[in-house]
């Protein structure tokens, strides 16, 4: 049962945004509700998710590693992902007595029938399938096209998605009557291409220069508008938990789903016509972009902030995505039945500086049943596999953040411990894939 010890969770996740993106590191984007969130809370510095969408968001809903419900769901994917009736990370809270809502992406399954309401929300809206255009509210693959929806059911009506994602997400905010607890997921469909933004943000890039190439400027300022409307709505969530008196009570978590993608075309899969896109977000620093296991893949930017609970500060250790899971769990005072079988730790003595826990242990990886990845103590260790042959590289995250350097040859012995350790976790993966789900469908 819900107690006066259980905290508001309002959980923020961005689509596509990369480790470049936001102005605290560096960025031209301008983003200051989101820096002021880093300033003044908790920043994870490495904060590990996975390289692609639908990984991520199971990794989130169920705080273990994708490879666990199959192959489909290590990439993304348009069949469902959770088995029937899976206790899911909102299942979870709901059964400890809280009112659950997602506002935004799905991406666990692009039919309807696979909405959030079948995982532990009581209520869902937004987008189903992987991405959408922001203004038709339409996904490119033929038959599911129609994604946008409230509780399983098409949807259709007028205005820019970020804007419909944060009004419904406050208007279910502002219904509650404080009796209970609840959990608010905001995943929004921002920055995925396609990228289009209101006319009234594009013009607060219009009198900069950002690139001698005029396609390319024009390109960044339709990216970096589409990121600063986001971080208005984000501001519009934290605004209306100030005006009801609820920052004490709630713990905001912002982080992104996967690194940044350089450019794209839209126009290859997307009906009608799009803008030119060659200069999009990025990931620098850091090595790599999304789809890739380099650190610019699945390393992002990530906030908890919790007034009068979490300090300003900055944790260096890893953490990963599936730690959420069991954090939240243990905040709610929830303990599923059994023993859960999370590959998530819960990370709260590590946000909250109340211990000397350290969140060193083996983070793996499964992207596309094809390649791997393990981070172990300093090390990291990524295995491709294709047509019979294997391609290895080894980095030292902490003296090498940016995998200049390539040590396999040099530390044959960490190369064949963090082998055995991919091989001990593969042998955990397809345990709970649905049984109607062609193993080799994504």
């Amino acid at each position: 049962m819900a107690n006066s010890e259980q905290p508001n969770i309002l959980y923020i996740l961005a689509d596509d945004m990369g480790w470049g993106d936001v102005s605290f590191h560096g960025s031209d984007i301008r983003t200051p509700v989101v820096d002021r969130l880093a300033a003044t809370g908790v920043e994870l510095d490495h904060h590990y998710v996975c390289p692609v969408c639908t990984p991520t968001r199971t990794c989130l809903m169920t705080g273990r590693h994708p490879g666990r419900f199959g192959k489909h769901a290590t990439t993304p994917t348009i069949y469902p992902v959770l088995p029937d009736g899976y206790e899911t990370i909102a299942g979870s809270l709901r059964n400890a007595g809280y009112e659950t809502g997602l506002f935004g992406k799905w991406h666990l399954g692009s039919s309807l029938e696979y909405a959030a309401n079948n995982w532990g929300f009581d209520t869902s809206y937004g987008c189903q399938a992987g991405c959408m255009d922001p203004y038709t509210h339409r996904y490119w693959r033929p038959g599911y096209e129609h994604t946008w929806h409230r509780d399983g059911k098409p949807v259709d009506e007028p205005g820019h998605s970020t804007d419909l994602i944060v009004r419904t997400a406050m208007d279910w905010l502002e219904s509650r009557d404080g009796s209970k607890p609840w959990f608010c997921y905001v995943p929004f469909t921002a920055v995925h291409e396609p990228v289009k933004a209101p006319q009234d943000w594009l013009a607060k890039y219009a009198y900069e220069t950002y690139d001698e190439d005029p396609v390319r400027d024009r390109s960044f300022k339709m990216y970096a508008a589409y990121a600063s409307h986001m971080d208005w709505a984000i501001g519009q969530l934290l605004e209306l938990l100030e005006r009801h008196d609820l920052s004490k009570d709630t713990l905001v978590i912002f982080t992104s789903d996967n690194g940044a993608i350089e450019g794209c075309n839209s126009n290859k899969k997307w009906p009608g016509w799009y803008e030119e896109t060659p200069r999009l977000g990025t990931n620098v620093p850091l090595r790599g972009r999304k789809g890739q296991l380099y650190e610019g893949g699945i390393r992002t930017p990530t906030v908890a902030y919790w007034p009068g609970k979490l300090s300003a500060r900055k944790v260096e250790e890893p953490v990963h995505v599936v730690d959420w899971m069991p954090t939240f769990a243990k905040l709610a005072g929830y303990k599923p039945d059994g023993n859960p079988r999370w590959d998530g730790i819960d990370i709260w003595p590590l946000l909250s500086g109340e211990g000397d826990q350290e969140a060193r242990r083996c983070i793996y990886w499964n992207l596309r049943n094809q390649r791997f990845a393990l981070f172990h103590e300093t090390w990291k260790l990524i295995q491709e596999e294709e047509k019979g042959e294997q391609k290895l590289q080894l980095f030292d995250i902490r003296s090498d953040p940016y995998e200049k350097k390539d040590l396999v040859a040099e530390q044959p012995d960490v190369v064949k411990k963090l082998q055995g350790m991919i091989a001990a976790e593969r042998e955990h993966d397809g345990a709970s894939k649905r049984a109607d789900v062609d193993e080799d469908a994504h």
